[in-house]
């Protein structure tokens, strides 16, 4: 089987060969022992000068199995090339001409790189050659790095960032808010085959979705009576353990109640009761015992507690679910777009008929039409509704502040989730999350800008002293404070002001009654229950949809069993670590393979992110290519989301910038921009605490 690549123009290449002038070199090289050797040969030639040339090559190399072996070459340098040399230059050849040139047939080649201090370059080998295949091509002398750096995003076939241009365009459905329940709803409606369009003034999943407590509960509700909505959350809670087990996990919580609260244990305790019932979950107490112990320790001695241990579920990273969310939306045929900003509904004759939107990527203008149009744009509702007048007889939600703050495990931090109590009783979080300990939160009314919330100081002290109240031994203070962040959660509207409605279910507000049909603005729900908002909105506009099956618990043994050997599966077809695989398995689900084949390609493909984290530039890419990623920040805070870590640093953005630069081919001058941007984005949202803030301590 021949395989002969046609050189339409004359390339060069640039001979980087060494001086080493070890006649064993000549003996037969594999291309594994060549792999080996490479870091050693390049740094070699590099430290002679002048850099020999090549002034032309013609070659024809038979290639069996995984060996290289030249059968006849004609070279004519300017100095001897040892065999280790020879291999090198066939290596690039094979590489160029397959990757550049007009080829009858592509070959997988793998792409790796060293570290010197001098400019890099890079090499090329191929991975396995099929055994009695035959090359043939010519090469001339040119720049090695002018044609390698600029090779990899071509063979890779990365998306244009050119988005298409939707104006004039009609759908049937346009969705406006690209958090958790806006992605929903256009998957609903994108699978029941209408034409859709999802927009989103910033990133998907960057709003009050990235900035929640991330849990899967409906114990709130059902303490304020609320045993519908209670009911759903449970159902739709499990439905995601079982689909998406690989983002949603059941969890441990342990409510701890001191002698102060204003709760009685009975109470707490015959709550616990019915939610058991309702989630037809059995108490697992022995299981809990070593926590509780545990946490029993670390309390404040000084009262009496009372715990209670109950299973709930959590959702760690509420940005991976509405990433793939979304593409299963875009694979259903929706058209999505983030950074376009909807600067008003278009009303006409008493309807909706589409949007006017401007493309902040490219800066432009465009305007849509829909036939329904769905404002699910969260804290935003009121405002879109403002912006496009359309009068409303009252606000439609009651914008509530939810700040949180993050800190490192502390001595006697607790292993299990804790529901307890701020200084003033209200409901306080302290939850393992991220090998950190995530506080929270705040419930303070809010009716400023939603896009420039930020956890106040007074905030940032009260969770700091309901901390320290609880765990007085911990010995934490502001400084120990990693950074803050806050949110708005928009809530049906409270006319008394205080946004209390927490244990609300969702609402749909038909603007028919304000004069304008076909619009429909979408107020409340939970992260646990946004699927099932997303029904019940396709069903309002006449969208029929299927109720999903009712989903049977989940066996989390069974499941890790499964985990397992996809994680050993995922290594084998990747070439990484068992560590590497299972951090994509855990965030990527069945997605994960696709992105592990990918990381075969290249070792820059499997290079870490930074030198902390187990994810790969491979995640990033396939960020960028299918799951509608624009920034750097878009990438490393929520497809990726290894800059929410432990370990994230200025130097660690640096470094994700600089390895994802190199495989999407970015100049410095780009690469400089996006990692100004990301940095700037992050300092917005996890903001370190002012020095200001004073110590927290068990006296206060």
């Amino acid at each position: 089987m021949i395989a002969t690549a046609r050189s339409k123009r004359s390339p060069v290449v640039e001979d980087i060969g060494n001086n080493l002038n070890d006649p064993s070199s000549r003996e037969q090289t594999n291309v594994r022992q060549l792999e080996t050797h490479f870091d050693e040969l390049t740094k070699s030639a590099l430290a002679y000068s002048p850099q020999p040339k090549i002034s032309r090559v013609e070659w024809r190399t038979p290639i069996d199995g995984d060996d290289l072996i030249p059968k006849t070459g004609e070279f004519r340098p300017k100095m001897p090339l040892l065999m280790n040399q020879l291999l090198s230059h066939l290596c690039i050849a094979i590489s160029y001409i397959c990757t550049y040139l007009d080829c009858e047939k592509v070959f997988h080649v793998e792409r790796f790189a060293y570290s010197s201090p001098t400019p890099r370059h890079y090499g090329y080998l191929p991975r396995r050659w099929p055994e009695g295949h035959t090359l043939s091509g010519k090469l001339r002398a040119a720049s090695l790095d002018s044609f390698l750096l600029a090779a990899c995003p071509r063979a890779m076939q990365l998306p244009s960032t050119t988005r298409p241009a939707l104006a004039g365009q009609h759908f049937q459905v346009a969705v406006v808010g690209g958090g958790i329940m806006g992605v929903a709803i256009a998957r609903e409606c994108a699978r029941a085959g209408k034409r859709t369009l999802l927009v989103e003034q910033h990133d998907f999943a960057s709003g009050t979705t990235s900035r929640s407590s991330r849990m899967l509960s409906g114990l709130r509700p059902l303490e304020q009576g609320d045993i519908s909505f209670a009911r759903e959350s449970l159902r739709e809670r499990e439905r995601l353990l079982r689909n998406y087990s690989h983002l949603a996990m059941p969890a441990h919580y342990l409510l701890a109640l001191s002698n102060k609260s204003a709760r009685s244990a009975m109470a707490a305790r015959t709550a616990l009761w019915l939610y058991r019932k309702m989630s037809g979950k059995a108490a697992d107490s022995a299981g809990f015992e070593m926590e509780r112990k545990k946490l029993e320790r670390a309390l404040d001695a000084g009262q009496r507690w009372s715990i209670f241990d109950y299973e709930d579920a959590r959702c760690e990273f509420p940005e991976r679910l509405v990433a793939e969310w979304l593409t299963e939306a875009i694979a259903a045929g929706a058209v999505a777009r983030n950074h376009t900003q909807v600067m008003a509904v278009d009303v006409a004759h008493g309807r909706a008929r589409g949007l006017l939107l401007r493309d902040w990527t490219n800066n432009t203008e465009e305007k849509i039409e829909a036939t329904w149009v769905i404002n699910a744009s969260g804290p935003w509702v009121d405002r879109l509704c403002q912006r496009s007048s359309v009068k409303t007889r009252r606000p439609l939600i009651s914008s509530v502040r939810g700040s949180h703050i993050v800190l490192p495990q502390f001595p006697g931090s607790p292993t299990a989730a804790v529901y307890g109590e701020t200084v003033d009783g209200r409901p306080l979080y302290v939850i393992p999350w991220n090998e950190q300990i995530l506080v929270g939160a705040t419930h303070v009314p809010d009716s400023g800008d939603p896009g420039k919330v930020q956890a106040v100081p007074d905030e940032v002290d009260y969770l700091l002293r309901s901390l320290v109240a609880m765990f007085p031994k911990a010995r934490v203070s502001s400084a120990d404070i990693r950074h803050s962040f806050a949110g708005i959660r928009a809530l049906p509207f409270d006319p008394k002001g205080a946004g209390d409605n927490t244990g609300k279910q969702h609402q749909f507000h038909d603007h028919e009654d304000d004069g304008v049909k076909r619009l429909i603005s979408v107020v409340g729900g939970n992260l646990a229950t946004a699927a099932s908002v997303a029904r019940d909105c396709a069903n309002k506009i006449g969208i029929r949809t299927a109720e999903p099956k009712a989903a049977t618990p989940a066996n989390g043994g069974a499941l890790a069993l499964l985990l397992d050997e996809y994680v050993a599966e995922i290594a084998s077809a990747g070439g990484v670590n068992e560590e590497a695989a299972r951090a994509i398995a855990e965030w990527h689900g069945p997605r994960a393979m696709d992105i592990a084949r990918a990381a075969r390609q290249s070792f820059e493909l499997r290079t870490p992110l930074c030198t902390h984290s187990q994810h790969v530039v491979a995640e990033a890419v396939s960020a960028y290519r299918n799951e509608c990623a624009v920034t750097l920040g878009d990438v490393l805070l929520r497809r990726v989301p290894v800059a929410l870590g432990s370990c994230w640093s200025e130097i660690c953005s640096r470094e994700a910038a600089q390895r994802i630069g190199a495989v999407m081919g970015w100049n410095e001058e780009e690469t400089g921009a996006h990692l100004e941007a990301l940095e700037t984005e992050r300092a917005a949202f996890l903001r370190k605490p002012r020095a200001n803030v004073r110590m927290a301590t068990a006296a206060d």
